[in-house]
């Protein structure tokens, strides 16, 4: 970082490096409070980014208060009120809980996901420059001023702000400059992720979101916008090497026709792009804050795309940190740096609060392990007990914690349905039963981790 010759630099109330989810939406909620923002992005819109792209009932909710719901309804996705889950041949089907009225999902492409917040955020004013490339921060006695980028023209430009916010994703800039691209907890995915998108003969089912498992297996079918299917596969990542080079597209359908509930789904269709592919996945949350900057969306927080949260929490925390930041950039006289550095702090550590027990519940499903006997001992419960059902897809919606699928009040009753089960042992139950525990007390320790390293 530097702070010479910024003379010519332009002014800004808040500066945002990375134009998507979080940046749109930190930009929404402070342009449209009047404040002058600049957003700039390596990208030209619309464009596609490597995502999952499925959006719960509480993603729809959040793009309604973001004002961009008529937009992204625009790309005329299907909606999907219907969660499914099958574990083996036994499955469980039901609604969401409605967040702000809506208890539909979407599964949209991100060249118009990000396009509609894009030019929500544009007609509230915001300065956005597309095909601009962030260099560099600047800094003046160890605070972010602004930053360095070279335009579209390939010209060298400059910028200050009050605040620096880095929205850029996971390989931010803005997170290395300032030396936050150390995670303060993370963890290693133990499985990898291969999508494509197929043809959708089956209109019957185009309002359900559907996820198969079988051993350490896991792949899903969301209806997408243009008439067609998102099938993603996650295998663990034991099998990286099945799926190299030109075997990627071999070994990605023989792992569709491993999962037979998924297969089925797919019978007519026709895959129609090519397999796209994201390994060596790491989960982590970030020093988030700092002066004069911030980390909302990926750059500071990021979950393994097994329970599809990111879209969400990237639009979530973003309009969050702009709804906390106005009021104190807007200021008469100016900000107080002071203020605008606890407003940011108070941000992220909010955020790492309403966030750590859906990262590691997460993280536990991307583990790549084999279901235990709990686990089929909740699908089982699910199948037969609609409100239960209710809760696992409401712990999707993030409407429910993690912590009500298995309460340790129910832990009991879980555990002697377990033991029901013709195809576990008492002894995989026991030691089924010590891990649960053992996850519990590593999680809590993990937790206090997280608290302490954000202190420091």
């Amino acid at each position: 970082m530097s702070h010479t010759g910024v003379n010519a630099a332009e002014e800004f109330d808040a500066i945002i490096v990375g134009a998507r989810c979080a940046g749109s939406a930190t930009a929404i909620a402070l342009a449209g409070r009047g404040l002058h923002v600049l957003v700039i992005d390596s990208a030209r819109f619309p464009s596609d980014t490597l995502s999952t792209h499925l959006l719960w009932p509480s993603t729809m909710a959040e793009i309604h208060a973001l004002g961009a719901l008529p937009a992204v309804e625009e790309a005329d996705a299907p909606r999907l009120p219907i969660a499914e889950a099958i574990l083996d041949e036994t499955g469980w089907r039901t609604g969401y809980s409605p967040v702000s009225g809506i208890d539909y999902g979407m599964c949209l492409r991100r060249s118009h996901l990000d396009d509609a917040l894009i030019r929500t955020a544009s007609s509230l004013e915001a300065d956005i420059r597309q095909q601009c490339r962030a260099t560099g921060l600047i800094s003046d006695d160890g605070r972010v001023t602004g930053i360095r980028y070279t335009d579209a023209d390939d010209q060298e430009r400059a910028a200050i702000a009050p605040i620096v916010i880095g929205a850029e994703g996971r390989k931010s800039l803005v997170a290395r400059e300032v030396g936050a691209k150390t995670p303060l907890i993370s963890s290693r995915s133990g499985r990898s992720c291969y999508f494509a998108y197929w043809t959708d003969p089956r209109d019957d089912l185009r309002h359900i979101a559907s996820q198969w498992r079988v051993d350490g297996l896991l792949g899903t079918a969301f209806p997408c916008d243009a008439g067609q299917t998102l099938c993603l596969l996650q295998p663990p990542v034991e099998f990286d090497d099945e799926f190299h080079g030109r075997k990627v597209t071999d070994a990605y359908r023989a792992g569709v026709a491993a999962l037979p509930g998924l297969a089925r789904r797919l019978e007519g269709a026709e895959m129609v792009s090519r397999v796209r592919t994201c390994t060596g996945i790491e989960s982590y949350f970030r020093r988030s804050s700092g002066p004069g900057w911030a980390l909302p969306g990926d750059a500071g927080h990021f979950k393994d795309p097994v329970t599809a949260q990111g879209i969400r929490d990237g639009y979530r925390y973003g309009r969050l940190l702009g709804e906390r930041l106005a009021p104190i950039l807007g200021s008469r006289g100016g900000p107080d740096p002071g203020a605008v550095d606890a407003a940011t702090a108070e941000w992220a550590a909010r955020r790492e609060q309403d966030c750590v027990e859906i990262y590691q519940w997460t993280n536990v499903l991307a583990s790549g392990s084999p279901p235990s006997p709990l686990e089929y001992e909740v699908y089982h419960r699910a199948r037969d007990h609609p409100e239960y059902a209710q809760i696992l897809s409401d712990i999707y919606n993030r409407v429910q914690a993690p912590s009500s699928m298995l309460p340790l009040t129910a832990l009991p009753s879980l555990i002697l349905g377990a033991l029901r089960q013709p195809a576990s042992s008492t002894r995989e139950v026991v030691a089924d039963v010590r891990t649960q525990v053992r996850r519990i007390r590593d999680d809590r320790n993990e937790r206090r981790a997280l608290v302490r390293a954000s202190a420091g």
